[in-house]
């Protein structure tokens, strides 16, 4: 097939665009703009277009289809050539469909923990040499891409993901996949800009759990009284398989999951990425993997990139960076790191990044997510606030919201920069939560830093 995709940089749409090469088929692309480190592997594969703009002249009746990513605005040149053709134009998520209609769709869904699960169950089909088709919103150890798309695989897994499909399609992604198999993990409101009230959020996941189809099975955390509501109310005919946090100790910074036959250490940690475990584990039962070939291999699994990753280790002092930026990932990543140090000062930043994090009326749902830290900081530029079109945040604002009398607000790379660099990390904990780096944050500096203090 000849496939072009218009906005080919993006993560997810450049990985499927290398996924669809190696499989074979003809890829071309555009894009107005593409950084690292899509740039560098559509480069490495022939598929960086030779310029960054969009050209309608290469859309031609020649093409079999056309991806549009979400960074295309609805009146895209290329776009508009597409539509006056005739040509088949799917968004990301219509085309996973379309490549695993005939596969048992796995589809991952939730406000928070999607990726990790995803991950999860990834990582054991990968030790036992189970190839799937997938879709997983991290870089995985293991993995060459984000995607992979074959003819002959029985599974798909898919993170589900609640956003929209496409510019001109404002479904959420996870609607469009119609899964054999789902799980959801947990229904926090997020995505303000998009989902004005909580209520139209979580309608969201309601129709989700409606799209399984007839005969399927839903994997569902029970411990969320949304999730439960969600689930045990659908009048749609599937199997509803609910799933707890699993018993486990902590003992000098190390994590012991507690199975029928022993107590065995792993990797991940927090009460958070337990009960992600617990849903991965059911999940891959439901594709034919044992409790006990599911713990022999979750045991080597040491999280999503992005998701609590230890960038840095001396003797006395760690540092994790997380994905996080909404309410709920924030509380459970900042409880997961004390629950795991107890004894150890933990400082915990956010930076508040995205379209709800930025939002004065969504402040207020941060309110004591940050209060098992010893030191609470909270960045933010004015800038990218203003870029995002948003009202102005004032620092009071944010106090206020956050409900701590000791937080420390930045609004400056370069202060909050200097404050980094002058605190005392002995015996102690640093988490960095960031969907972006603070204003030019020099990640590898800071581990030289800790590791050579």
């Amino acid at each position: 097939m000849n496939i072009h995709f218009i906005a080919i940089g993006g993560s997810a749409m450049h990985n499927l665009a290398l996924a669809l090469h190696q499989k074979g088929e003809a890829v071309t692309g555009s894009d107005d703009v593409i950084f690292e480190p899509s740039k560098s592997r559509l480069k490495a594969q022939g598929l960086l277009p030779e310029k960054e703009g969009w050209f309608p002249e290469k859309i031609t009746s020649d093409l079999d289809a056309i991806i549009l990513g979400m960074h295309a605005k609805a009146d895209n040149p290329e776009l508009l050539k597409a539509k006056e053709l005739g040509l088949k134009v799917y968004s990301y998520p219509e085309y996973l469909y379309e490549a695993s209609k005939n596969k048992t769709r796995v589809v991952i869904g939730g406000s928070h923990g999607k990726t990790t699960i995803t991950s999860m169950i990834l990582h054991v089909m990968n030790h036992f040499e189970k190839d799937v088709d997938h879709m997983v919103g991290a870089q995985l150890e293991g993995f060459d891409t984000m995607v992979r798309i074959k003819d002959d695989n029985e599974f798909m897994v898919i993170e589900g993901d609640e956003y929209l499909s496409s510019p001109i399609d404002r479904r959420p992604k996870f609607l469009l996949y119609k899964p054999n198999i789902a799980l959801l993990s947990g229904i926090a409101w997020d995505h303000v800009n998009v989902f004005p009230t909580y209520e139209n959020y979580v309608e969201q996941f309601e129709l989700f759990v409606s799209e399984i189809v007839d005969g399927g099975a839903i994997v569902y955390n029970e411990e969320d009284a949304e999730v439960k509501r969600v689930v045990e109310n659908t009048s749609n005919a599937i199997k509803k398989i609910p799933y707890r946090t699993p018993e486990y100790t902590v003992k000098d910074g190390v994590t012991y999951l507690k199975t029928q036959d022993d107590s065995i250490p792993i990797e991940v940690f927090g009460k958070h990425n337990l009960s992600n475990l617990e849903g991965a584990r059911l999940v891959c039962e439901q594709m034919g993997i044992t409790a006990q070939d599911f713990y022999k291999a979750i045991a080597t699994f040491k999280g999503a990139s992005k998701r609590m990753e230890k960038i840095a280790e001396s003797d006395t002092a760690v540092v994790f960076k997380d994905y996080a930026h909404s309410p709920s990932k924030v509380q459970a990543a900042v409880r997961a790191v004390k629950s795991q140090y107890p004894k150890r000062k933990l400082l915990a930043c956010l930076e508040l990044h995205t379209y709800s994090s930025l939002s004065p009326e969504f402040l207020k749902e941060y309110r004591n997510t940050m209060d098992a830290a010893d030191k609470a900081v909270v960045f933010y530029s004015p800038h990218a606030v203003k870029i995002k079109q948003l009202e102005a945040i004032k620092r009071e604002q944010i106090e206020e919201a956050f409900d701590r009398d000791d937080l420390v607000v930045f609004t400056s790379p370069a202060d909050f920069k200097t404050y980094l660099y002058t605190q005392d990390y002995a015996d102690s904990c640093l988490l960095l939560m960031s969907s972006g780096n603070y204003g030019g944050l020099d990640f590898d500096a800071m581990k030289q830093y800790i590791e050579n203090d």
